[in-house]
């Protein structure tokens, strides 16, 4: 008996819809829960979400982002008034702090390179283009000098041709894009894993590097508690689609 092509294509059709309904719902599902149980959150468990947030995009490949795990309550104890003392740090399962790779560039180029053209996901012309712009774009120079004299060229060029955004010139910037991409990877994969999450913002910098002895280096980007909930506060809300969705144009 044949199958007519439509009802394949229907089919087809039904199948992408109830994927993205479930997508949907898992979203909608997640929100920013701030009080835990105390049960641990097993580490094959914490693994997998990490390797849904190494999965995530990243620009040049360059995988700029770290994760510092933190479980045990000595740690928890440094982190917490690092974190202006929010809760979540001590009674979560565990907390993720994601930082980003200010060196990225010389630490990843030639790895990812290799890894990319082995695996025939890039060609020779490309690896080569990847080669001559990357070090350009990244390089910073002794004492940061690079950075200012890319930032003026791309403020005063850019007035009168194509220039694309400078890394160098907007280091911390590119960094927090590439970190938060892999930070949200991880909150979506811990809510289909039946856990909550919550992103932290409030935190000093400098506190949380000299608590969990991050390497200056490292931009510390995002602070994420992870684990069951004990909350049951309804999410907040979001706002319409309306007035905020722009076709073609502002």
């Amino acid at each position: 008996m044949e199958t007519d092509a439509s009802d394949n294509h229907g089919a087809a059709t039904s199948e992408r819809g109830a994927r993205l309904r479930s997508f949907l719902d898992l979203v909608r599902g997640r929100r920013s829960t701030r009080h835990f149980r105390p049960d641990p959150v097993p580490p094959d468990l914490l693994n997998e979400l990490l390797e849904a947030a190494r999965w995530a995009p990243s620009g040049f490949n360059l995988q700029p982002t770290h994760f510092v795990v933190v479980t045990s309550p000595e740690s928890k104890a440094k982190l917490y008034p690092a974190c202006g003392e929010q809760r979540q740090v001590l009674e979560a399962g565990a907390t993720v702090v994601f930082t980003g790779d200010r060196r990225v560039a010389e630490n990843h180029l030639d790895r990812v390179l290799k890894q990319d053209r082995e695996a025939g996901a890039i060609n020779e012309a490309y690896e080569q283009m990847l080669r001559k712009n990357v070090p350009l774009l990244f390089h910073e120079g002794p004492l940061g000098i690079s950075r200012f004299w890319k930032a003026a060229f791309e403020a005063v060029a850019g007035q009168f041709v194509f220039v694309p955004g400078v890394q160098a010139a907007h280091k911390s910037f590119w960094l927090g894009k590439q970190v938060c991409l892999s930070a949200m990877a991880f909150m979506l994969a811990a809510q289909a894993a039946g856990l909550a999450s919550c992103p932290m913002e409030g935190f000093r910098e400098c506190w949380v590097r000299r608590a969990l002895g991050i390497p200056s280096d490292q931009l510390v980007v995002l602070v994420v508690a992870v684990g069951y909930p004990n909350d049951s506060t309804p999410r907040r809300t979001r706002l319409p689609l309306d007035g905020r969705v722009h076709h073609n144009g502002w």
